[in-house]
This record gives C-alpha cells, sequence and structure tokens, in this order.
C-alpha cells in the first residue's frame, strides 16, 4: 500500500467516525478510489495522478460538509503528511 493509499484510507476513516458509513459510500463516487474491503478499511487509489485523487477525496467531504471536514482531513493524516516531501503533499492538505 502507497503513502497516498494510506492517506486516502486514513481520511475515510476519520470520518467515518464523524458521518458514519456515508463515509464510504462518498469515498466510492471519486474516481480513481478503488475500495477493496470496507471492513478492513482497505483502499487503494487506481488510477490518474494520486494526488489529484486524494484531493478529490477531500473536496468531496468538504462540498458536503464544509470547511470543517477539510481540517479533520488534514488532522487525520498529519503524520502521514510529515514523511512526504513537499511536492508529494496533496495541495489540500497542505
Amino acid at each position: 500500500m502507497s503513502k497516498l493509499d494510506q492517506i486516502a484510507t486514513k481520511i475515510i476513516k476519520e470520518q467515518e467516525l464523524i458521518i458514519g458509513p456515508i463515509a464510504w459510500q462518498e469515498a466510492g463516487e471519486v474516481k480513481g478510489i478503488h475500495i477493496i474491503d470496507q471492513k478492513t478499511g482497505a483502499v487503494t487509489i487506481d488510477n490518474g495522478d494520486s494526488k489529484i485523487v486524494v484531493d478529490n477525496l477531500v473536496g468531496k467531504y468538504e462540498h458536503l460538509f464544509g470547511r470543517a471536514s477539510r481540517e479533520v482531513c488534514r488532522e487525520a493524516v498529519a503524520s502521514l503528511v510529515a514523511d512526504l516531501s513537499p511536492s508529494e503533499v496533496p495541495s489540500s492538505l497542505k
């Protein structure tokens, strides 16, 4: 699992704590997100630029639930993002 796969998974799980199973439904609508197993939280980013897919995932939650949702995403993945170079960090998480 790539670092951005881990980031996407962590974002979805954190959103699930707040909004419940709808977090998985919304993630499934994001092009490039492939939910392997919702119960274990296995997610991969299938195609396209992984950073853009993560940005789209964050944007999906922000569109539905507002700016606070973006901040939840940033806080949830802060430790994972710290391991990336600045050029590898999706813009929505900067």
